[in-house]
């Protein structure tokens, strides 16, 4: 079967949440097609238990261009920062919102204090992440693209996951929303929802994969194996890519058909 690379040189991305998992997968395939890449997260330390180099250094390792900027996405100001730090090296072309939280509560355990965590998190981050991003693209008139993560859970919902659930639907609207009035600005907005992916993020790497393997989901996956990060990455460069010039405001699932069955 063909495979595809990428040229990413002389381009800036913002990987937000790019110290573990998705994120982790996403910001080294984009150094690893020569883009300068911007890890914007909590910590630098990868939570993954088969990594223990931060992403910008190992990005860094493998001859290309890394910077950490410490990034609470909850905070819209911390947010505006690492965009403007992107200028360093000419602006951000490509804004990958990617960090999330995930907890599990049912309608009448979730008090308004984690409420609010998951939504400023998940919810906001995506928000003025493209409200950032978008500005700045707009104010140097170059353009550029966005890719959000959204979820299987933006358009399925699961018990005991109201609040994640409310959250991931949120950023599929904010995805084409976003896509309709950046488009004049040259600016493509588009999502991936991944679906079970074994990463530590929730439930953890192996368990995901035990669960699995049971045949322990809500339903099962048809390609009978969960996904990982570099399933996720790569159709993330694409949607970032020239080859997607004509895609926007899309939510791409990747889930191993999960969705469908």
């Amino acid at each position: 079967m063909g495979s595809v690379t990428y040229e990413y040189d002389d381009e800036t991305v913002i990987v937000t949440g790019g110290s573990s998992g998705i994120g982790r997968a996403i910001a080294l395939a984009f150094g690893a097609a020569g883009a300068t890449v911007i890890n914007a997260d909590i910590t630098p330390q990868p939570k993954d238990t088969d990594s223990t180099e931060p992403t910008h250094e190992a990005i860094k390792t493998d001859g290309g261009t890394g910077s950490y900027v410490e990034t609470d996405v909850s905070s819209r100001t911390e947010i505006e920062s690492v965009v403007e730090a992107a200028r360093e090296f000419g602006g951000v072309d490509v804004m990958v919102n990617n960090a999330g939280w995930f907890t599990r509560g049912d309608l009448f355990s979730v008090d308004e204090e984690t409420f609010d965590r998951i939504h400023s998190i998940n919810t906001g981050g995506v928000f003025f992440g493209c409200q950032a991003a978008a500005a700045d693209m707009r104010d140097r008139g170059e353009g550029g693209t966005i890719v959000n993560t959204a979820s299987i859970s933006s358009t399925h919902a699961q018990a005991d996951q109201i609040p994640y659930d409310s959250t991931k639907g949120a950023i599929k609207m904010i995805t084409q929303g976003a896509a309709i009035e950046l488009a004049k600005e040259d600016i493509r907005v588009n999502a991936v929802a991944p679906g079970h992916i074994a990463t530590e993020f929730g439930s953890g790497a192996e368990q995901k994969e035990d669960s699995v393997a049971a045949g322990d989901l809500v339903k099962p996956i048809p390609l009978d194996r969960p996904g990982y990060p570099s399933d996720i990455a790569p159709v993330v460069l694409f949607l970032a890519s020239d080859q997607a010039d004509y895609v926007t405001g899309e939510t791409v699932y990747v889930d191993g058909g999960w969705q469908t069955f």
